[in-house]
């Protein structure tokens, strides 16, 4: 397991190097430069805007700017926000709370949904609870996020009232008390509930499935055969085999979970690290546009890598050599 762990890890550093080239290629090729996407730019001297082009190498040569980037980036060097004027690790650590609670809190309810749902659609398949289980999931894998996201904000925002329709957290409540973290809980419900509720589709279908098909194998006919309650059967036996592809997932689910966010905390002005993404392409904020693109690179590439590991770890049978 470790030299696996460290094969991969080895591995990905010509990928990272190869993905940090062509993040660079495509933040030069787009239309003007982080300068020029300043919030007012007509009340932004142009003799300043050149001194800074000057004072950041913008005339270097492109491989001369690649190296620069680079090494500042390996060292924690970031740089600087043009749009909001702070260095980008700063910004980052201060969105990044967000996004992480966010992620954590649809992850859970993704898990908790499809755990229930395809443990009871998997024990009484082809019945009306299964069929309308089906028709949720189907009906959630056909609606995109953002669209499910517009209508969750007119109905239980604007005409029930339910829930905040944006931010996170009532500037009106003082940090750290109690009414502080009822806000940051009530703020983030109806978008959590998006990611995790659309997220639970696909892991319901896959745990009923894998319980039908290990229902019938001969491990399961013994068990029957030696008088094994039924509960324990489907509980402990059949949920341990069914439940590997679920664990793997988990993996993967890093990679959702950032990807789904940049649209739902756009669509909920939700200030996490999916919103500054969006706001660092609008304002042509290069510095944090290119760190957040390899951050999120990197996410992919574990992600995969715990993927792999997790699987080696609930299936003792697949060796990870």
């Amino acid at each position: 397991m470790l030299k696996y762990s460290i094969r991969r890890i080895l591995g990905m550093i010509p990928m990272l190097i190869l993905i940090s080239i062509v993040v660079f290629t495509l933040a030069k090729l787009m239309p003007g430069d982080s300068f020029s996407g300043e919030i007012d730019p007509n009340n932004t001297d142009p003799a300043y805007i050149e001194e800074m082009r000057q004072k950041t190498g913008y005339y270097d040569p492109i491989p001369v700017q690649y190296w620069n980037w680079v090494s500042n980036f390996v060292q924690g060097e970031f740089g600087k926000s043009t749009r909001y004027k702070i260095p980008v690790a700063d910004l980052v650590a201060e969105k990044l709370p967000n996004t992480i609670f966010l992620g954590l809190t649809s992850l859970l309810l993704t898990y908790i949904l499809a755990f229930f749902m395809g443990m009871y659609s998997g024990r009484k398949p082809y019945t009306i609870g299964d069929n309308l289980i089906a028709g949720f999931n189907y009906t959630a894998l056909a609606i995109p996020s953002f669209v499910a996201a517009v209508f969750a904000i007119y109905f239980f925002s604007f005409k029930l009232n339910w829930f905040p329709f944006g931010g996170s957290v009532d500037i009106l409540v003082m940090e750290g008390t109690v009414e502080w973290y009822l806000s940051k809980l009530h703020h983030i419900a109806l978008p959590a509930i998006i990611l995790g509720a659309l997220s639970t589709a696909s892991y319901t279908q896959f745990l009923r499935n894998d319980i039908i098909e290990n229902s019938r194998k001969d491990f399961v006919r013994t068990a029957r055969a030696k008088g094994t309650k039924v509960s324990k059967i489907y509980n402990v036996h059949i949920l341990r085999n069914s439940i590997i592809p679920l664990v793997t997932f988990l993996g993967f689910d890093l990679v959702s979970l950032v990807g789904g966010a940049i649209i739902v905390e756009g669509i909920f002005t939700y200030p996490g690290i999916g919103q500054l993404f969006l706001t660092s392409v609008n304002s042509r904020d290069y510095p944090t546009l290119m760190t957040l693109t390899m951050m999120f690179t990197s996410i992919t590439l574990i992600g995969n890598l715990v993927a792999d590991i997790l699987y080696g770890v609930v299936d003792p049978r697949i060796g990870l050599e």
